[in-house]
């Protein structure tokens, strides 16, 4: 009994003893538990930062989830059907050419120098002989005005007074010439070649009014000759209204070749209309080193007026047959057939599924000139899809920047018309002033790659894109394209619209050219050994069968030229309002 007594006694000494060193053993690994938890926590918290940091934004993820939306809605592969596949590529492929280049553009530059046989101005104005231009639509097409202006005192052999911007047609800004462009630069870069002043000198004292005419569309030297100078010698000022292409494209070279120092040269924008294009073209060299201007023609009025139909439904041809009945003297059209013609603007998505068929990726940046978009973000998106580095000048500047320019149309237009041309590569839905007018710059400048589509090949694939594989829709984009992306032998000499294709004006290095490529030169091309002194006629500018749905008083000549004498001005100023809506 003793004995059990002393073992377990023992034993529960042992036990008790036991419990501290337990709770020391437990209490040791706890103290160095904690700081390797706290550890692993920061560790996970640095991770967390990085992925963080490195993750796409809200707004990358939206553009992808509507990328990979698009894609999967629009281009699944029918399997049960066994239809083609058409899957757009993520990225462009590299095909025989550089995209972002124009073949042989080194061996032609802008030639636009007089002859030796263009007297200087001091020799063949007359006294007394002033000219006043009142130009009409939106920037781009009052620089043809402004440009054919020159000519116009040249052939006449008279003063120019400093062209009157319009100020009352669709696009509403009152900005004067000196608002837009240098008017000293303009002046003295001319001298030489037409006497220009600021204003109408006063008449016995007296502001003096000058007599107002029109001439007709496309006037030639003798239709000057023939209906403005005997007017302007009766009454010693004379105003030509509307001027908007009132000058033939059948010149002489050497008045073509002025219209290039005009237009080229002595139309220089404004200090601050040039610093803060410079300043959007850097941002955008800032985002790449190249980019894509995109020059989107889709407002609503425009389509309206086009007449064109977009798959839309009902809908679709009830809001645009409203708007186009504020025209009265548009007949009815078939949109279908518009679009088959090519007379139609390319719609956003079938832009953007032209430069990826001719190899622009997913990774192009693109700055894109527009005014309000037609169902604005819906039509939109597929574009942003297919290229999410999507740009305007209003997302890539400050509301303070953009504050001395926003409230004036032509200004605003200025900003785009500079970014624009400074691209790598420009690109157009349509067929517009603007989109001439810098397609004929940048020949002029270098041939540096411009697009436009070939709206009538494409229109047909693009309506059957989808029974056909993105190879077979892709080969036959980039074959329907060439003669369409700016290269320098394009378009013969004397055909196409002169402010586009400025033939008189580009002269071809054909020695340089010859030792590159051994075969004989160009025909109709000028050659750098001077050709350019040859006084020849340009052949009518407007002769190839594409319709310039931007114009339309372009489309019947005859009608116009009975509607300058028989219009009253009610009808002339709906007249007005048609011209300009499509100009830029």
């Amino acid at each position: 009994m003793l004995l059990e007594k002393l073992i377990i006694n023992q034993y529960s000494r042992q036990s008790y003893m036991a419990i501290p060193r337990r709770r020391h053993q437990y209490y040791s690994r706890v103290r160095y538990l904690i700081p390797a938890i706290a550890a692993i926590s920061s560790v996970l918290l640095l991770l967390f930062i990085f992925l963080s940091f490195f993750a796409p934004s809200p707004v990358h993820n939206d553009l992808l989830h509507r990328s990979q939306h698009y894609f999967s809605r629009n281009y699944d592969v029918n399997e049960a059907n066994e239809m083609p596949v058409f899957r757009v590529p993520i990225n462009g492929r590299v095909y025989d050419r550089d995209i972002w280049s124009s073949e042989n553009a080194q061996f032609y530059n802008g030639c636009s120098n007089a002859s030796s046989k263009f007297a200087k101005s001091e020799d063949v104005t007359q006294p007394n002989r002033y000219l006043a231009i009142a130009t009409s639509g939106g920037l781009n097409q009052q620089r043809t005005g402004i440009t054919d202006s020159v000519v116009a005192a040249r052939i006449l052999n008279a003063t120019l007074v400093v062209p009157k911007l319009d100020k009352r047609s669709f696009w509403k800004d009152d900005s004067n010439f000196s608002d837009i462009f240098n008017v000293d630069w303009f002046i003295s870069y001319l001298a030489e070649d037409v006497k220009i002043i600021k204003e109408l000198p006063p008449k016995r004292g007296q502001i003096w009014t000058p007599h107002n005419m029109r001439v007709p569309r496309k006037c030639n030297e003798g239709c000057y000759i023939k209906r403005v100078l005997p007017v302007l010698t009766k009454k010693h000022a004379v105003q030509l209204s509307k001027f908007d292409y009132r000058l033939s494209n059948r010149l002489k070279t050497d008045l073509q070749k002025l219209r290039c120092r005009v237009n080229y040269h002595a139309l220089k924008f404004t200090n601050p209309i040039l610093e803060m294009g410079a300043k959007l073209v850097k941002k955008m060299r800032i985002k790449s080193k190249r980019y894509i201007a995109l020059h989107l023609r889709f407002e609503p009025d425009m389509l309206a007026f086009s007449g064109c139909y977009y798959g839309g439904g009902d809908k679709e041809k009830r809001e645009l047959g409203k708007l186009r009945r504020r025209w009265k003297t548009l007949h009815n059209s078939n949109p279908d057939r518009g679009r088959r013609q090519g007379r139609c603007p390319l719609t956003p998505e079938e832009v953007g599924l032209m430069l990826r068929a001719l190899g622009y990726g997913r990774d192009t940046h693109i700055y894109v000139a527009s005014g309000e978009v037609y169902k604005g973000e819906e039509k939109l998106a597929p574009l942003k899809a297919l290229f999410p580095y999507f740009y305007s000048k209003e997302t890539i500047s400050t509301k303070e920047e953009l504050e001395p320019f926003s409230a004036f149309s032509a200004r605003m237009a200025a900003l785009d018309f500079i970014v624009c041309d400074e691209s790598d590569v420009f690109v157009t839905n349509n067929n517009g002033n603007m989109a001439k007018i810098i397609a004929g710059r940048r020949r002029y400048f270098g041939h540096k790659p411009t697009i436009r589509p070939n709206a009538k090949k494409l229109y047909k694939l693009f309506m059957n894109r989808n029974n056909m594989t993105w190879g077979e829709f892709a080969s036959n984009v980039r074959t329907f394209q060439r003669g369409f992306m700016g290269e320098p032998d394009e378009m013969k000499p004397g055909r196409g619209e002169f402010h586009e294709y400025p033939t008189a004006c580009i002269c071809e290095d054909s020695e340089a050219k010859a030792k590159m490529r051994p075969g004989p030169p160009k025909l109709g091309m000028v050659s750098v050994p001077d050709k350019r002194n040859v006084d020849v006629v340009v052949k009518d500018q407007n002769m190839y069968n594409e319709r310039e749905w931007s114009d339309p008083e372009d489309d019947d000549d005859t009608s116009n030229k009975q509607l300058e004498d028989s219009h009253d001005e009610a009808s002339l100023d709906e007249e007005l309002e048609l011209d300009e809506l499509l100009s830029d």
